[in-house]
């Protein structure tokens, strides 16, 4: 058997579950997936910057956390945190192992970071469009499967850091190296990507991202606990929680998480296999204890997704209150202020009522006129000294009304916008680096 955690479903992630993982836990492997399309976006800027960084923001304050502990428990620990720089994270990780006095072996797996090898006459999936037509492209990185942290789990390391790994990926992995499964044995691949999927994303298979307080309740939120799994060599799995933290594991939540993201269950695309989700079956044989089977698989793609970031402009953005008799009339007033004085420098402007229509555009139906309303005006703007005016238009509604306005702010961010390429797969090849402390 082998049983493997998930701590962290996304960069921003709660740093204790995996504490109370490897406490508690027993386990044989930490997965920590925190990368996304426009985090890794993101590391590339920083990179270029300072050639040091580029990894996930929080790697050294988890690292700090969890080294003991994974020393203590012989727990290893598999990670997309290296980002944008998986040499730089390695040696990061090693020069905090040194400082507590911890022998470790990291390996760095490299080879997603395809920008040179790019078309940019490629069609973008996202928009029909040939790259170049995106904007100033920043950054290019492949999924990358199961097949390219093999050799860095066969090397022993005790931690193994990655770039852009299909996040299944970092789950199916350590399975196959365990079990010595065959990465064209599609059907046990298929199987061991539901599971991984299942995973993934941590707090949200035990309630985290299920919960509704009306129709979906959950206890022990503000403690909620992530999860592990256990599997069998037949591929058999069962997704548990520690007992004591709070959360839930039942048909209901493992259910949502197996179709989240997923667009086509009969084909759900990953660098190890395409999987067929359609004849899995969940089965609950104990409290917070689900077990999962009978995911299949055929063949693997040909092509490899590739995320590409571009420089996509800037977001002016300024937000204002307005509270009392007439709130919603004098918010709208505002709007109304704000859209002559802005529209024909701005026509893609956004004027929004937080707490009326702001997120569904509409109010469904006959609703009453909040009490309170927060504007928000956003427009998007080639450089940052153009996008400041949004701000700067809404701070003035202070003295030049609508009455009773409070509480301005104003912002001005960078945009990194995200399309997708397909690559060939033949044409990227992964590496592993050795870094012992």
């Amino acid at each position: 058997m082998l049983r493997i955690g998930c701590g962290a479903g996304f960069s921003g992630d709660r740093i204790e579950p995996a504490v109370v993982l490897l406490e508690k836990a027993n386990l044989d492997y930490l997965v920590l997936e925190c990368l996304a399309e426009r985090t890794i976006a993101l590391a590339q800027k920083r990179k270029v910057q300072d050639a040091s960084r580029g990894y996930d923001p929080l790697l050294e304050k988890r690292m700090r956390l969890y080294l003991p502990l994974l020393k203590k428990n012989d727990t290893k620990l598999i990670t997309n945190m290296g980002a944008a720089n998986p040499i730089a994270a390695a040696d990061k990780v090693i020069e905090i192992a040194s400082e507590l006095g911890i022998k470790i072996k990291v390996a760095a797996v490299t080879g997603d970071d395809v920008f040179d090898k790019i078309n940019k006459e490629a069609i973008a999936l996202e928009t029909d469009e040939p790259l170049y037509k995106s904007g100033e492209l920043i950054s290019a990185n492949a999924y990358l499967g199961a097949d390219a942290l093999l050799p860095a789990l066969q090397s022993g390391a005790d931690i193994i850091i990655t770039g852009r790994v299909a996040d299944p990926s970092l789950f199916v992995a350590p399975m196959v190296h365990q079990f010595g499964w065959d990465l064209n044995d599609y059907n046990l691949i298929g199987q061991a990507t539901v599971i991984g999927h299942l995973m993934e994303c941590a707090g949200q298979v035990t309630g985290g991202y299920f919960a509704d307080p009306v129709k979906k309740q959950v206890q022990g939120m503000a403690q909620l606990g992530h999860p592990f799994v256990d599997i069998q060599a037949n591929g058999d799995a069962m997704i548990s929680k520690v007992e004591e933290t709070g959360g839930v594991i039942n048909l209901a939540t493992a259910k949502e998480q197996l179709l989240y993201e997923v667009t086509n269950p009969y084909e759900y695309f990953t660098p190890d296999v395409i999987a067929d989700f359609t004849k899995v079956q969940l089965q609950e044989i104990a409290k917070n204890c689900v077990l999962a089977k009978g995911g299949t698989g055929k063949t693997k793609p040909a092509t490899l997704k590739v995320s590409v970031g571009y420089k996509a402009g800037f977001i002016g953005e300024g937000e204002i209150s307005y509270a009392g008799a007439n709130a919603f009339a004098r918010a709208q007033l505002a709007g109304e202020i704000l859209y002559e004085r802005l529209h024909d420098d701005f026509p893609e402007m956004r004027i929004d009522y937080v707490g009326f229509n702001a997120i569904h555009r509409t109010t469904f139906g006959n609703v009453a006129a909040p009490y309170e309303v927060r504007l928000r005006v956003a427009a998007k703007a080639s450089d940052a000294a153009t996008a400041v005016r949004i701000g700067e238009e809404v701070e003035a509604l202070y003295t030049n009304g609508p009455a009773g306005g409070g509480g301005a702010r104003k912002y001005v961010n960078e945009v990194i916008g995200i399309v997708s390429v397909l690559i060939d797969r033949n044409s990227i090849q992964s590496s592993v680096t050795i870094h012992k402390s």
